[in-house]
């Protein structure tokens, strides 16, 4: 098993401290020594141990002072104290402190190699859990908003004048346009910053379900309900509650959240208490809502307690000015998750981009970015990285591009292209294209302005055009 760390051993006994430093050198660890805690200290801004192995019983500061110094660090390593064996009182002692593992003395190698491992492993999920949240802030981040056409400085307009208050938001808007995104910018500018944000997508759970999420249920309340749970709106107390897709939920569902909206109350699933929180509600729909309500599918009175205040996100077809800046952001972040250094896109490639309308938003220009960093082996993203949905079919050099080319241009290749395919027979390739000899000679006759290299040769043994004066 390959193992690496920076490990610092602190044991006043020499030859149990060299020892064991050696072990694990041997191991793989990195590891470094200090006779006493105060050592120990002086070592660990050099060194920056992950883990800290030291003995309970030494002169001057003993284990437990070491592991409260260390704990108040800014980035604390994980502690593994050692003690004598009958003194495990000390151990829970340093437990309490901080210390994340005890072993006892004599030290049994194999324990403590297992001991590592677990600490090591710990340490690594820790910082991993760092690293998504950190990805998961970047993600959601009120910046990440990108746009500076004429409908995005609305949005960001409405924004700005909406988030101080408390009024209900309704998000409106086509899927992958960037619903959450809003709702979370509105939640981070809000007073309610520092409180939970808490998303629902209710298109995702049957209706007893999302009842249940939202408002939480009491033991028994119904089968597979074995203790009581906390909803949605529960969770989000003090904060803000962004419920997506709030055009499907079913009638009875409305009745309720109506009332809340009304009241600030409610009670869980089977249970008659009646529960008070401060939350604000965010909802996004990609439905007509109007049209929801005249087909009586949705509330009219849920409606109007929603639609305080509308915010309608643009198509990205609407907002194409908005495209190159969209695509830098994605490539820049893609480029970091895989590791690549990519510069740019080619000239070509943004050209497509540019034309292509884009019926998943947002959202499926995300996705092509990914899939074009994933693809691109060189500094430039080329436009045979992206889908083949957003690169049209690349056509036979010459040929007129449709759509864009008239009739007649048409016809013209289809007729100067079967001539070359047939050696110039015209008798051939009138067959082939399902028309008379007589109509390809007097086409030919109409494209003698035509350069040369544009007109196909005509066999010598058969029957030229008879030319009549206009």
């Amino acid at each position: 098993m390959s193992r690496s760390g920076r490990v610092l051993v602190v044991d006043d006994e020499v030859n149990a401290r060299t020892a064991l430093a050696e072990l694990l050198r041997d191991e793989g660890f990195d590891v470094e020594t200090a006779a006493d805690a105060f050592k120990a200290l002086g070592k660990y801004e050099a060194f920056a141990p992950h883990i800290v192995i030291t003995d309970l019983k030494m002169p001057g500061m003993d284990g437990i002072e070491l592991v409260q110094k260390l704990r108040a660090m800014e980035d604390p390593p994980a502690v593994i104290v050692m003690t004598a064996f009958g003194a495990v009182a000390s151990a829970v002692d340093a437990m309490r402190a901080g210390a994340a593992e005890y072993l006892t003395k004599p030290i049994n190698f194999d324990e403590l190699l297992v001991v590592v491992d677990k600490v090591m492993e710990h340490i690594e999920l820790k910082r991993e859990t760092r690293q998504l949240r950190a990805r998961l802030r970047d993600r959601v981040a009120p910046n990440n908003i990108i746009g500076s056409s004429p409908p995005m400085q609305r949005v960001f307009e409405i924004t700005d004048q909406v988030a101080p208050s408390k009024a209900t938001v309704l998000i409106t808007g086509e899927s992958g346009t960037g619903k959450e995104l809003v709702a979370n910018a509105i939640h981070q500018r809000s007073p309610r910053a520092s409180g939970p944000f808490v998303k629902l997508h209710c298109a995702a759970l049957a209706e007893t379900l999302l009842e249940s999420e939202l408002f939480g249920h009491e033991r028994g309340a119904f089968t597979g309900a074995m203790a009581r749970k906390d909803g949605r709106f529960s969770i989000a107390d003090g904060g803000t509650l962004f419920l997506d897709e709030i055009g499907e939920i079913s009638p009875s569902v409305q009745v309720k959240l109506l009332r809340f909206l009304q009241e600030h109350e409610f009670e869980r699933v089977g249970g008659t208490q009646t529960i008070r929180v401060d939350v604000r509600v965010i909802a996004a729909t990609n439905r007509n809502l109007v049209e929801e309500v005249k087909a009586g599918r949705f509330r009219e009175d849920l409606f109007y307690r929603l639609n305080v205040v509308t915010i309608d996100m643009p198509p990205l077809r609407d907002r194409k000015t908005d495209i190159p800046a969209l695509g830098k952001f994605f490539l820049d972040r893609y480029s970091r998750d895989n590791n690549k250094q990519i510069e740019g896109f080619a000239s070509q490639t943004m050209e497509l981009l540019m034309s292509y309308d884009w019926p998943g938003n947002v959202r499926e220009l995300e996705n092509a970015i990914e899939r074009a960093v994933v693809l691109t082996g060189g500094k430039l993203v080329e436009p045979r990285h992206l889908p083949p949905n957003v690169r049209p079919t690349l056509t036979p050099a010459g040929m007129p591009p449709i759509p864009g080319s008239t009739l007649a241009e048409i016809e013209k290749y289809a007729i100067l292209e079967t001539l070359k395919a047939t050696g110039g027979s015209t008798s051939k390739a009138a067959d082939m294209l399902g028309i008379s000899v007589r109509t390809i000679q007097y086409r030919l006759h109409d494209y003698n302005a035509a350069p040369k290299s544009e007109v196909a040769v005509i066999r010598k043994d058969e029957p030229q055009p008879t030319l009549q004066a206009k």
